[in-house]
């Protein structure tokens, strides 16, 4: 079923990499059912990150986009009106933002979609997690601050700068996130981290996140997405059960030991 329709497209140069196919698209709905919270909503389909393990580049099966993974991105303009008429339809859940985008990938700073769906979710009492790799999220503190329930999670899969830039090249160094994770912490913030995919050289992020984040989630790699990038340079083990076992037991101690609540979830 087609739930959108093309209004506009351009491309644009993204941080000097491959043209970026950006497609303004208007949506048909956009509450939707989830397995992780009550509901989803993804302002973008497509992701600038264009991170090698990503699971969201299934979509591509049925967007049919030609372009490669982090390559295209479409904005649902439309997207937060949709939303004001379904959340007074619709029972109150926590709406996770986002599902199979980051809500604050470079485009956001000039769509502000996501801005959007917080002023719509947080005037009518929704509660609300957001999920990015962007200190871009920080743009909206002042409205962050404002809901009742709300936290803020970084997705951080190792502690590794030149590990980060083999698996996301496109996404913001681990540093920024950090010190994202930092200031909202300070300003009072939920804030969690998932390390997920759990990838090599975790080994420093509990003494890096202490003090930061309220809690964690380790999760191993679950999809076979980057298999070609552990094998490029060497990294097969990394990517077996024994590996994500091991190392996962000593990372959750690890946080444990410095007062962080960690779950392991595989």
């Amino acid at each position: 079923m087609k739930h959108e329709t093309l209004v506009s497209e351009k491309a644009s140069e993204v941080w000097g990499y491959r043209k970026m196919r950006t497609v303004e698209i208007q949506a048909k709905s956009i509450l939707s059912e989830s397995k992780i919270y009550e509901w989803t909503i993804n302002p973008y389909r497509g992701c600038q990150h264009g991170c090698s393990y990503c699971y969201a580049r299934f979509m591509k099966r049925f967007t049919h986009h030609r372009e490669s993974w982090g390559d295209f991105v479409d904005a649902k303009v439309n997207a937060p009106g949709l939303l004001a008429e379904e959340v007074k339809k619709k029972k109150v859940g926590r709406v996770w933002i986002s599902g199979v985008c980051d809500p604050y990938q470079p485009i956001e700073e000039e769509y502000e979609i996501t801005r959007r769906y917080l002023e719509v979710l947080q005037g009518n009492g929704w509660p609300v997690t957001i999920q990015t790799k962007s200190p871009l999220v920080l743009r909206d503190l002042d409205l962050l601050k404002r809901f009742d329930q709300l936290e803020v999670g970084f997705s951080i899969g190792t502690g590794d700068e030149e590990l980060r830039s083999i698996f996301e090249p496109k996404a913001p160094r681990i540093e920024e996130r950090i010190n994202a994770l930092k200031i909202l912490h300070r300003e009072e913030v939920r804030t969690y981290v998932m390390i997920a995919p759990m990838l090599p050289k975790t080994e420093t992020l509990p003494s890096q996140l202490q003090g930061k984040v309220d809690y964690v989630v380790i999760d191993k790699m679950n999809y076979h997405y980057a298999d070609w990038v552990y094998r490029k340079y060497g990294l097969e083990r990394a990517r077996m059960n024994e590996f994500f076992a091991q190392k996962g037991t000593e990372l959750a101690y690890l946080f444990r030991m410095r007062e962080i609540p960690c779950q392991l979830v595989f």
